[in-house]
């Protein structure tokens, strides 16, 4: 039996005369005085199909019954529209199905909403996920995300990476997130972690000679769910031998134009500019600068040194922002609120006014004239002020500038502005451990002007590490491996780690590093983070076919859910606090 013989949206201009069979689900129907007209959609797109009584009676007494998302299947005469029927936004919009039989295949019971209803509660969305996708937006996005997802297995075979599977069941991994814990049927009392990345695997790949691998893999993570964060997540990983950086990013940038190219149409200027860290953090306040609007962050700590104003005199660091516009006092206070949400003590401002010049601040009676000439406060222009410590003045004020951005209109929400952003730092005092922690993963290596050193000066030492930046969002990161056992060691030291725990926790990589390891290194690309900012998506559930909504749960299974009181005794688990308990 054939269900059909052409796609929904595939009918055009040159099949009129013909006579096809189509099936789908009927989006829409209307009864127009006898004549009825049905708009049947699959995931090509849509076809109306025409039902005259007194052509097909049958067809028309049946049509009585068709509700939205029943599935028919319907044979006829394509024929031409007429001219004042055509529909220019539909590429079916020239031709019609005048049906000659038709059948109701399944039938809908009343739906929980319909899918042309806009702001549907997510939970209700995510509870009948199945219907939820049948939406044009969603169906655009998965077909996107799988479209995105061919083109880069095809630039990374044709650049000699082989696609190497890695197990889902392994070792637990210094990732920086809680791991999802599996316990062992058969080793009562031991578990196994899902990977939070193939970071330890694919490295092994290389030491085990395949010299270029890549995998699209899924990764798991325990951590708290944002718009821009899930728990699974599939990402792109590769790795290469003998690594060159410019011929990585070379390789990813080919891939990532292309994407834009063959998936919306958008050429993207290549090579991306690079950018240390240092400078982002200088110019932009952050790790993965929107690109698209200036508005850079300007240093005022050393006209300041000295300064009557107490706040500017003794602070590590006085930063400010240069608005291209006289905020109002009560733009400001919500600005004031914002800094505060993010640590800052206040948020100091100068305001002059557009028409008179007068500078309008409660600071200014404390700035000499040479503080403000240093400034060059124009008319019409406000700066923003955060005083203190630098880390805590880059957060402040990379916040301000994204708000700020958005709401005076200076991000071009059409451009697409890539970056790398090389040259992190390799590790980060962690206040709350007492101790150094890795910024990216243990596992990298430190740049050539370090690797003698970087345990002797730890927070100076500089790391072979990049992320790929787009207007704003970290798409990924990745780095040069340590490939020497005796450095690799010395890392596990500088962390805090034991030498017992590092051979607990890492001993068969160390032991395989110390057994002819190649230089490599690679990068891991966020999949779902990539499909949002190419769909121009604010959240990542709407890239995803089958997410959990922000509280980490699926409500269209229940998952997760309770097991039975034999599992838990087949696995030698008793709960502390049962469900309900």
């Amino acid at each position: 039996m054939s269900w059909r013989d052409l796609m929904c949206g595939e009918l055009r201009g040159e099949h009129v005369g013909t006579r096809k069979t189509l099936a789908g689900w009927a989006a829409r129907r209307r009864d127009h005085g006898g004549l009825v007209f049905v708009d049947l959609r699959d995931r090509t797109g849509i076809t109306q199909l025409v039902i005259n009584p007194e052509r097909a009676p049958e067809a028309a007494e049946l049509a009585k019954e068709i509700r939205n998302e029943f599935v028919l299947q319907a044979t006829g005469e394509v024929v031409a529209r007429a001219a004042d029927a055509v529909n220019p936004n539909l590429p079916t919009g020239a031709v019609e199905v005048q049906v000659e039989s038709l059948r109701i295949v399944s039938r809908s019971t009343p739906l929980p909403f319909q899918l042309d209803e806009d702001n549907v509660d997510e939970t209700l969305r995510l509870r009948y996920r199945w219907l939820d996708l049948r939406r044009d937006k969603l169906q655009r996005n998965i077909r996107l995300r799988a479209q995105m997802v061919g083109i880069i297995r095809r630039h990374m075979e044709a650049a000699g990476f082989l696609d190497i599977q890695t197990p889902i069941l392994f070792k637990p991994t210094p990732e920086g997130a809680r791991d999802f814990v599996v316990p062992s049927r058969l080793h009562k009392g031991r578990f196994f972690a899902l990977p939070q990345s193939p970071q330890i695997l694919k490295q092994l790949s290389m030491i085990a000679g395949f010299d270029r691998y890549y995998q699209i893999a899924i990764c798991f993570r325990d951590e708290d769910l944002r718009a821009d964060r899930v728990q699974e997540i599939t990402q792109l990983d590769m790795e290469m031998s003998f690594p060159d950086r410019d011929v990585l990013f070379a390789l990813m940038e080919e891939t990532f134009a292309a994407v834009w190219r063959e998936c919306v149409g958008v050429d993207i200027p290549r090579p991306f500019p690079r950018m240390t860290f240092a400078e982002a953090d200088r110019r932009f306040g952050s790790d993965k600068p929107d690109t698209r609007f200036a508005l850079e962050i300007e240093d005022a700590t050393a006209a300041t040194r000295g300064s009557a104003f107490g706040v500017f005199a003794g602070a590590e660091a006085v930063r400010f922002l240069r608005v291209p516009r006289a905020l109002s006092r009560s733009e400001i206070a919500a600005l004031q609120d914002r800094a505060q949400e993010l640590g800052a003590k206040g948020l100091a401002y100068l305001v002059r006014d557009g028409d008179s010049g007068e500078v309008r601040s409660p600071i200014a009676k404390f700035l000499s004239q040479a503080e403000l000439d240093a400034f060059a406060l124009a008319p019409g222009e406000t700066l923003l002020f955060a005083a203190g410590a630098w880390a805590l003045t880059s957060r402040v004020l990379g916040a301000l500038r994204v708000h700020l951005g958005r709401e005076l209109g200076l991000v071009d929400e059409d451009a697409f502005t890539f970056l790398w952003v090389t040259d992190f730092p390799m590790f980060e005092w962690d206040e709350d451990e007492q101790r150094f922690s890795a910024v990216h993963h243990p596992f990298t290596r430190p740049t050539d002007e370090f690797v003698d050193t970087f345990h002797e000066r730890p927070g100076e030492a500089l790391a072979y590490a990049y992320d790929l930046i787009v207007n704003g969002n970290e798409l990924g990161g990745g780095s040069f491996r340590i490939h020497e056992p005796d450095i690799q060691s010395r890392v596990f030291d500088l962390l805090a780690l034991s030498e017992e725990e590092q051979r607990a926790k890492f001993g068969f990589l160390l032991d395989a590093l110390a057994m002819g390891a190649p230089p490599h290194g690679g990068i891991a690309l966020g999949i779902d983070r990539m499909t949002m900012v190419l769909a121009g998506e604010p959240n990542l559930r709407d890239v995803i076919a089958f997410p959990k909504n922000q509280a980490g749960l699926d409500p269209m299974s229940g998952a997760p859910s309770a097991v039975t009181q034999a599992q838990l005794d087949e696995l030698g688990i008793r709960l502390v606090a049962p469900p309900g308990g």
